[in-house]
């Protein structure tokens, strides 16, 4: 009876450690599962960035774009009275406005210009763009008085003057040429995933 009752105490320590052992591998099953999860959102998340700076250079490369249609218009249009008035669907202000706008809203774009007729480009972005005349005054030639105001612009003074004795430095006359008017070139393209990029800069026509 001896060995006999020796050998049920071996078999059912054998089924204990058996027990065991299965609760040791679900457990271990169990956080596997849980960092292959892991891991998987983590390469997930990476995809969605590297995405997302992707979008965001290419929103870059289609505002220089807007950019650069604006001093196309803005050259080409420089010549005659053309640029003293509004031509909002142009994209042309001839003022810029008393306090900045968000350029993040649309609404700070109702009179800007779209191009390709609102169409997006190869990349996905729709690019726009605004000109504004560094003036105060809407409509209204530079140091003219228009609305009870003086039309003061933000210029460049010609750096060559007139030689001789005698000349009035105070008149405008005393410039062989008149002042470069400054001018505001402000551009925005918006691409896929709403990746938006806004970029400006300053011009003055000679």
């Amino acid at each position: 009876m001896k060995p006999f009752n020796q050998h049920r105490t071996y078999s059912g320590g054998r089924r204990r450690q058996r027990g065991t052992m299965l609760i040791i591998a679900l457990i271990v099953l169990v956080a596997m599962t849980l960092v292959g999860i892991a891991t998987m959102r983590s390469v997930d998340t990476a995809t969605l960035v590297a995405g997302n700076i992707a979008f965001k250079q290419s929103t870059v490369g289609g505002a220089d774009q807007g950019l650069q249609a604006a001093y196309t218009w803005l050259t080409a249009n420089a010549i005659g009275n053309t640029l003293l008035t509004d031509h909002t669907g142009s994209g042309y202000v001839s003022s810029v406005p008393g306090i900045e706008p968000d350029w993040s809203l649309s609404s700070s774009w109702t009179n800007g210009f779209t191009l390709n007729n609102g169409n997006p480009d190869v990349a996905g972005n729709t690019v726009s763009y605004l000109i504004h005349r560094m003036c105060p005054v809407p409509n209204c030639g530079p140091n003219q008085t228009c609305l009870g105001q003086t039309n003061v612009c933000g210029q460049t003074p010609d750096p060559k003057t007139f030689s001789g004795e005698g000349s009035d430095q105070s008149k405008a006359q005393f410039y062989s040429k008149p002042p470069a008017i400054h001018y505001r070139l402000t551009a925005r393209a918006v691409g896929p995933r709403n990746s938006t990029t806004v970029v400006q800069t300053m011009v003055r026509i000679l």
